[in-house]
């Protein structure tokens, strides 16, 4: 089976394309044989009755500093002539993302949207695992300073972080002076209408915070994410490391809980993240990453299996 796939991404000129996940799923498509174009999430149209973009047709080769290659713009038309769209750019999760999924929500049943656009949109990261309050640590989610300090007082040492957030962005860690906190409400509330995320900090993040890739709805790999040095955040982006990994049992719990819910909202592609092999903090939907350095550790085809999974359904 030959596909027209469309990646709507950030530019893919920046990549970092030892780690990219965006770039390692092109990489398979095209080994497939399938057509591969690339489009930026501004650049959708509609009009008529028809979603459309200016789309690039893209090769892509595993070359530092030559990873890619444009043919000439086209005109394509997603719900006529994509089969399908991986909407693979990064958050911030605002109304240009929102919106991006309404639009791509006029080709459902035509084109095959991964992930699926509506579930994108009612699964935001740190509220879809409000769902599973039984694997989470303690959590609040509040604008209030009053119910900020109280929780602190219960719990001794939290992390303050927004709800929206990604890649360890504004993530703080309050100790039990409440150094700082005042002054952390009030920036959230002055930079982000939403409420904020304020949980117990768990000293086990030390050890890491494995970041767990569910292929619809089955586990495909696993990574631990050291924090860097003087960091107690683990994101890569945000300096953190890598290490092979098992998964313990209160973990294949979680993602066996996950799991059937996960495949019933086409959610294909999916990291969560896990502390201290028991505490899951975050259900990466929008644009997840992880799986080449799966790959790496463990020999696991992550990509293959994601294509497997769209190829099913398309089939269906």
């Amino acid at each position: 089976m030959t596909l027209t796939v469309a990646v709507q991404m950030d530019p893919i000129e920046t990549i970092n394309i030892a780690g990219d996940s965006s770039f390692a799923l092109m990489l398979a498509a095209q080994a497939r044989g399938h057509r591969v174009f690339h489009y930026a999430p501004g650049d959708l149209n509609w009009s008529d009755g028809h979603l459309w973009t200016r789309a690039r047709p893209v090769t892509v080769q595993r070359v530092v500093g030559d990873h890619f290659r444009f043919g000439e713009p086209v005109r394509l038309d997603l719900g006529e002539e994509a089969d399908v769209v991986l909407m693979r750019q990064d958050p911030p999760f605002d109304l240009g993302y929102i919106t991006a999924t309404h639009l791509l929500d006029r080709i459902a049943g035509r084109t095959l949207v991964v992930n699926d656009p509506a579930s994108v949109r009612n699964a935001p990261e740190k509220l879809f695992v409000l769902d599973y309050p039984q694997f989470m640590p303690p959590t609040l989610v509040t604008r209030s300073l009053d119910e900020a300090r109280a929780f602190l007082a219960e719990h001794g040492e939290i992390v303050i972080k927004p709800v929206h957030g990604f890649a360890g962005s504004a993530v703080f860690r309050i100790g039990r002076d409440a150094g700082n906190l005042a002054a952390l409400v009030e920036l959230f509330g002055q930079s982000w209408r939403e409420p904020f995320i304020v949980q117990a900090f768990l000293p086990a993040v030390s050890g890491g915070d494995k970041r767990i890739v569910l292929v619809d709805g089955e586990v495909a790999g696993a990574i631990n994410r050291l924090p860097g040095a003087g960091e107690f955040r683990s994101n890569l982006a945000a300096g953190g490391t890598a290490a092979r990994t098992e998964l313990t049992p209160r973990e294949r719990e979680i993602c066996a809980a996950l799991g059937p819910e996960l495949k019933k909202r086409g959610l294909i592609f999916v990291g969560i993240d896990v502390i201290g092999g028991e505490w899951l903090t975050e259900i990466n939907v929008t644009s997840p990453t992880g799986i080449v350095a799966i790959e790496r550790f463990d020999g696991t085809d992550v990509s293959a299996m994601i294509w497997d999974a769209i190829e099913r359904r398309l089939a269906r």
